[in-house]
């Protein structure tokens, strides 16, 4: 590239995103934001042409080279620059045009003609103003100039291209990039916008807009990125979102019958922020009846694959969200009296993409005490015959599809545990009496796992350092190289030998002998797991378990 053209260059201008983006979502928004910040600076300069003359850069003199130097180093942007001046005087006209409009609307009310060009202005400033999110230095400026409370006063306008235009306007501004590059700028918008309900009045505006139209569609899109950019940078905001109604307006929008588009995707993702870690976030979901939200949305992927990779984003993070749910005790009754249990099961069954996300669940709902009931009832609905298949043999396919074969394992193995440990009566009689089934093939299919994750760990073990981080951390490594994998089938061993009539532990012992191991081992795995129980269930509950693990142990 010669002299000339390096010096005329400027960034090529870049389409707006459509919401319904193909391309990897988080990429894409770095790119976006760089573009959006570049597009910004160079609308405001203009470089003089180079008055060296075109040529080869092998071919310039000495002089020729100092000077384009010189000139790159004293460049200076002709445009505006944002300052302090600038700012106020953008603020101030921005107030002015605000106010003739909404005085004009007030004497016209029923002739727009008469108020259309007042209007045409506000918006036309509404995109100028977007100049100010290359500055977050000023945004304290901002907020003193009471420019926050006139602007949310604007989501509220009859015309929605206002809204649609102020909510673009807010998207920038918060961008966490932007936000992250001044702490001060940060902490004064996030304030102020949170003092004036920015969350309630966003989700008031959302009621209103219709995603039949393009650029209402991108502003739903757009409010819910403002909302995420400040959860981002305030985790707190989680329980004020859903007390500002963002809940109730998120699972309303999945229920929607329409075809699959990006806002569905990207509303399913805000609910699955908002229940991450946060149990009053989970309560309020069950009350909104949002379990049953979440299994008639979900039923759908019963017979139906998703048909892009979007779609199975949005699959799994229903699946997610309901996982996150089905922590919360009160949610575990509401998925068994809505038949949650059967879709999982029909889920399993059916051998679509849903299976997996359909197992994890199944994990969720029937783990630690608080799993009896949904246990039970999954051997009356004859859950066996799907689970028992799965647990002899991992799905080939199911590498393809979001779990790993470790992960299916590990989810299979802790439904039967969870099961043994929570069965009571005729259903736990029929469960340990498969493993009898078939020549004890699953007694053998026990052993083998338990080799398998037996290797694993002493793997992680001898890579482990002497001087190695504290026991926790230790600890910790150790199950997600394949302990809690190893401790669940291990007590599936020890609970159905003790259960089971004599031949399981005779089948077990002869497998352990012919490998050449003992049942130390086993003994060693579950001392280990009874005294690192977590915080599952009460600590009347943890006592009661770990002295039942201690005396399967003592039997076998």
């Amino acid at each position: 590239m010669d002299i000339g053209e390096l010096l005329d260059y400027k960034p090529p201008q870049a389409l707006k995103r459509h919401v319904d983006v193909d391309e990897d979502e988080n990429d894409h928004e770095k790119a976006r934001k760089m573009r959006r910040i570049a597009r910004a600076k160079a609308s405001k300069m203009a470089r003089p042409v180079s008055p060296t003359p075109s040529q080869p850069l092998d071919n310039i003199s000495a002089e020729e080279r100092a000077e384009i130097l010189k000139f790159v180093e004293t460049e200076q942007t002709q445009g505006e620059v944002i300052d302090e001046t600038a700012l106020k005087k953008i603020v101030l006209n921005f107030e002015k045009r605000s106010l003739r409009n909404r005085e004009m609307r007030i004497k016209f009310p029923d002739s727009p003609e008469k108020f259309m060009e007042s209007e045409v202005e506000l918006h036309e400033t509404l995109q100028e103003m977007r100049v100010l999110a290359t500055a977050p230095d000023f945004y304290p400026l901002l907020v003193k100039l009471q420019v926050v409370p006139s602007l949310l006063e604007l989501l509220s306008h009859d015309n929605t291209d206002i809204s649609v235009g102020t909510v673009e306007l807010l998207q920038e501004l918060t961008d966490v990039d932007i936000l992250n590059e001044s702490e001060e700028g940060a902490d004064a918008l996030i304030e102020a916008l949170l003092e004036h309900q920015v969350i309630a009045l966003l989700v008031q505006n959302l009621e209103r807009l219709d995603e039949t139209v393009k650029e209402e569609a991108d502003g739903v899109h757009n409010t819910l990125s403002i909302i995420e950019n400040l959860i981002e940078l305030r985790t707190e905001i989680t329980n004020e979102a859903t007390k500002q109604g963002l809940l109730a307006w998120l699972l309303k929008r999945l229920k929607v019958k329409a075809p699959f588009d990006g806002n569905k995707l990207y509303a399913s993702e805000m609910l699955s922020i908002l229940l991450q870690d946060n149990e009053k976030n989970r309560l309020a979901l069950g009350d909104l009846d949002g379990i049953d939200g979440l299994l008639q949305q979900l039923a759908f992927y019963k017979r139906h694959d998703p048909n892009s990779a979007e779609e199975h984003e949005l699959m799994e993070n229903l699946f997610n969200s309901l996982c996150s749910a089905l922590m919360v005790v009160q949610n575990r009754d509401r998925f068994l009296k809505g038949e949650g249990l059967q879709l999982m099961n029909l889920m399993l069954r059916e051998k679509k993409m849903s299976r997996n996300g359909s197992l994890k669940v199944l994990d969720y709902a029937m783990s630690g005490p608080s799993g009896k009931d949904n246990c039970n009832k999954f051997v009356d609905i004859l859950g066996l015959r799907t689970i028992f298949p799965l647990f002899m043999k991992t799905p080939k396919r199911n590498r393809r599809k979001v779990l790993s074969t470790e992960e299916h394992e590990e989810h299979v193995s802790s439904i039967i545990a969870s099961m043994l440990r929570n069965c009571r009566g005729s259903q736990r009689q029929r469960l340990v009496s498969k493993f009898t089934e078939n020549d004890h093939e699953k007694v053998d299919r026990l052993l083998e796992l338990h080799f398998k994750y037996l290797e694993k760990v002493e793997n992680v073990d001898n890579n482990l350092e002497d001087n190695e981080e504290d026991d926790d951390a230790v600890y910790l490594r150790r199950l997600e190289g394949g302990l809690f994998t190893l401790q669940l089938v291990d007590y599936v061993i020890v609970e159905v030998c003790a259960a089971g009539p004599a031949s399981i532990k005779q089948r077990v012992m002869q497998i352990l002998n012919l490998r050449g191991a003992s049942l130390k081992t086993i003994k060693h795995i579950m001392r280990e797991y009874a005294g690192n129980l977590g915080e599952e269930g009460d600590k009347e509950w943890r006592d009661v378990e770990q002295q039942h693990i201690l005396n399967l142990v003592d039997k076998f």
